[in-house]
């Protein structure tokens, strides 16, 4: 590479990706002086506005609504029958998510020092990108710092026959405008559980197939256990360790061959979503020629200061893997930021991963799980609390759920929550605050909570917490 070439172009920074991370970076550099560049292939704000966040709570939030309307009678309201139109709701989440996107391009090319180039970048060299322009030609950039912020991708397995068949991903079936009879879900973690319960409440059929033991193999099997009582409360079929053998078609129904423990079983649906996870968009950003280094699965190396092998090019936000949440891909623009233009020391090491699984009701996780907790070789106490004995929850009739905290017996700290209740996403938040801040937790145990609220819970959550 001639880095003298006269039609290279110099920058300060160049930002591959438009993703959550890209813009408030960008616009700190930008004001910082920085003669910046983002380069985004297809549309800004990343998988959060476009396919993630953003668009699925818009949809859920639909799905709620049919599911409150269908228990209107437990509430001493008379209604019809309830039906979802399904072009209604791609409507509405379509105008959320053009604002949430239009937001997110005026801010970047608003930005001072900042431009937005729209195209497919790949390394030509440590600090060099060629752009392929979507609107034709090509220009070649060059910047001391460069940052990958390109997220990831469905991950579709080899499962034989599935590519002879119209799967959807998580992205695809956001175009559907019709509802499907039958909806078959391959996979049981955050992804495939939101949609399914969604479809299910906007009235299609929706087996759940997983392949593992439980379903959400990361979590604690009491949290597993309710979630798939609730799932089958809502009327979903799940089926637990079922490997799906072989996809195909019959008579216009997509068919899968699953092994059971039992057996074999042919299932039958006239729609496939295929949720088994994610792998990097680092596949074609010609890594080599820059000689980054990314793992076997295409995640880019980073340490805790999120520099890659090539000092000045740096990853942040799923692409470099561990978890793959927005809140984690802000998180590590603050530790850039700091370290870049505030001289500081900021790393990713030891930062608390809050999330929530927008089921309903919600699952909100911080910290250690039961079983992460009992492996420190710490004395602990358990503290526990069904939702049914939550007031608010009685009072508006979202009973189902339980609150959990797993707490070092010799200081009192929480260590780690689940939340399986409504609002739990707002609920966890709560006691992430109190580990954040070193508050034991019989200071939540005798705080005074306005009554009636659902924080009120931890006053009986914390009551009488148990050895472990």
């Amino acid at each position: 590479m001639d880095t003298q070439a006269p039609d290279l172009e110099k920058f300060d920074a160049l930002i591959i990706g438009a993703g959550q991370a890209a813009e408030p970076l960008a616009i700190a550099l930008g004001e910082a002086g920085w003669k910046t560049a983002v380069i985004e292939r297809k549309q800004v704000g990343g998988s959060c506005v476009n396919f993630g966040c953003t668009p699925t709570k818009a949809m859920a939030a639909s799905a709620r609504v049919a599911y409150l309307a269908r228990r209107a009678g437990d509430y001493g309201v008379r209604t019809g029958p309830v039906e979802v139109e399904l072009a209604s709701v791609m409507q509405r989440r379509n105008m959320i998510v053009s604002q949430f996107r239009d937001s997110v391009q005026e801010a970047l090319e608003g930005a001072d020092n900042v431009e937005l180039i729209f195209g497919h970048a790949a390394f030509e060299g440590p600090h060099a990108l060629a752009v392929r322009l979507n609107a034709g030609g090509s220009r070649r950039l060059a910047a001391r710092h460069i940052f990958i912020n390109t997220g990831t991708r469905a991950a579709i397995p080899s499962t034989p026959g599935l590519d002879r068949v119209p799967f959807l991903d998580a992205s695809s079936i956001q175009e559907l405008h019709e509802l499907p009879d039958h909806l078959l879900v391959i996979g049981g973690s955050s992804i495939g559980l939101e949609f399914g319960q969604m479809f299910r409440r906007f009235g299609s059929r929706v087996s759940i197939i997983q392949r593992g033991r439980q379903l959400m193999g990361r979590e604690d099997p009491d949290v597993a256990e309710a979630v798939h009582k609730i799932l089958l409360e809502d009327r979903l079929d799940v089926y637990l360790n079922a490997e799906v053998r072989q996809v195909g078609q019959e008579h216009g129904d997509i068919v899968l061959t699953l092994q059971l423990p039992a057996g074999p079983l042919r299932l039958h649906g006239s729609h496939v979503l295929v949720a088994t996870g994610r792998i990097p968009n680092s596949d074609d950003l010609n890594l080599a020629a820059a000689g980054v280094g990314a793992d076997a699965k295409g995640y880019i190396t980073v340490n805790e200061r999120l520099e890659t092998s090539v000092p000045g090019v740096y990853a942040l936000g799923d692409v470099k893997g561990g978890p793959a949440f927005t809140h984690i891909a802000y998180d590590d623009y603050r530790v850039l930021k700091a370290n870049l233009l505030a001289a500081g020391n900021a790393t990713t090491s030891g930062r608390p991963v809050p999330y929530t699984v927008f089921i309903d009701p919600q699952l909100g996780r911080v910290g250690l799980t039961e079983n992460e907790a009992k492996e420190t070789g710490r004395r602990l106490l358990l503290a526990r609390l069904p939702v049914s004995r939550v007031a608010r929850a009685l009072e508006t009739g979202e009973t189902r759920g339980f609150i959990k905290a797993v707490v070092d017996a010799e200081t009192g700290f929480i260590l780690g929550c689940a939340v399986l209740a409504p609002e739990g996403g707002e609920l966890m938040t709560i006691l992430q605050l109190a580990m954040a801040g070193g508050i034991p937790y019989a200071r939540l145990r005798d705080a005074i909570f306005a009554h009636p609220t659902l924080a009120e819970s931890l006053n009986g959550l914390f009551a009488a917490p148990e050895p472990l």
